[in-house]
């Protein structure tokens, strides 16, 4: 008998909880069928951003300005539809195919910068299939104006307009960089969230020390980052009113999952495996999950889950967490320590 990877993920049923998370591999028809074909439980696709169908609708406005005052019949020679962004069309078009296409479940990705944006292009993903919207909430508040209170009011009000919006379920993916992450987690939960995913990387830029420039690339994850994910996973397991948790950074190997889900992880997504790996390299990782949970002796993923959670009183964590962080630089030994 096998093992039922069978989870629950956003009041979805997932058939394991490995998700290909938003990457250009999802960006085609074709590639949303591999990853569905490679044994994804899920697949979330690329983000709509804001900024894009804003800048081709600026450069819309400015191609039907050009020559409109030549004549009073100038405005006839561009249909209504040159001046309409192309972008959320297309973003629109691959939700609704990649819904048809596979049968596991199709999140779509929303990055915005404004509410209206938000609630605006959530309305029209619904309307096209997806089974559920990830918002991609990636604000670095470099403004000394900025207040901690304010940056997280602002991601309480977006959240509560999409839910205001939509009836299907929202996520929502944050950097780790909040002053209290646990508080702003269970406000969001509170707020209508559906499901929080752990983590959001900053793409933080690099100095070229010979052109003396700045380099922003993307920097794919790696194993070392999930140690993150873990302590927040471990400390929300079971404390949250109902909203999921996804663990997304640093996953690349089975043993990544593993110990995601142990945390207290409902799924996993991974982007970086992927892309070094190919999207086959899903069934090698639940091939390596199925294993290890088999020569324990559990008979489904849900038995795993959380098993590794934080179980101190919540009153009683922050002194456990220090006592932890005073014995790890305590006790440590290397090659040039003694004592």
């Amino acid at each position: 008998m096998g093992i039922d990877l069978t989870t629950h993920y956003l009041g979805l049923t997932l058939k394991n909880p490995i998700v290909a998370s938003a990457s250009p591999l999802a960006s085609t028809i074709a590639g949303i069928r591999q990853l569905a074909a490679s044994g994804a439980g899920a697949i979330v696709l690329p983000s709509l951003f804001e900024e894009q169908i804003r800048q081709e609708l600026a450069a819309s406005e400015q191609l039907i300005g050009v020559g409109a005052d030549s004549h009073f019949e100038a405005g006839s020679y561009f249909p209504p539809s040159v001046a309409a962004s192309d972008v959320p069309r297309r973003y629109l078009d691959l939700v609704a195919e990649a819904s048809k296409a596979v049968e596991v479940p199709v999140i779509a990705s929303l990055n915005g910068t404004t509410v209206s944006g938000w609630v605006d292009y959530a309305a029209q993903i619904e309307a096209a299939g997806a089974a559920a919207i990830e918002l991609n909430v990636y604000r670095i508040a470099t403004s000394a104006s900025a207040t901690s209170a304010l940056v997280e009011s602002d991601c309480l009000g977006l959240v509560m307009a999409v839910r205001a919006s939509v009836r299907i379920p929202i996520a929502v993916k944050l950097h780790p960089y909040y002053s209290a992450f646990g508080a702003l987690a269970r406000q969001l939960d509170a707020a209508g969230a559906d499901g929080i995913v752990l983590f959001n990387r900053l793409y933080a830029q690099d100095i070229d020390l010979v052109r003396l420039g700045w380099v922003k690339d993307v920097a794919l994850s790696h194993p070392s980052e999930t140690r993150l994910g873990l302590l927040w996973l471990s400390h929300l397991f079971g404390r949250l009113s109902h909203a999921s948790l996804a663990a997304g950074t640093g996953v690349e190997t089975s043993d990544d999952v593993i110990k995601y889900l142990l945390a207290g992880a409902d799924v996993v997504m991974t982007t970086s495996s992927l892309l070094r790996n190919g999207p086959g390299h899903i069934s090698a990782l639940l091939s390596g999950v199925e294993n290890w949970i088999k020569l324990r002796d559990f008979k489904e993923v849900t038995e795993i889950r959380g098993l590794m959670r934080d179980r101190t009183p919540e009153s009683d964590t922050e002194r456990r967490e220090r006592g932890g962080y005073i014995r790890s630089l305590t006790t440590y030994r290397g090659p040039y320590v003694t004592g």
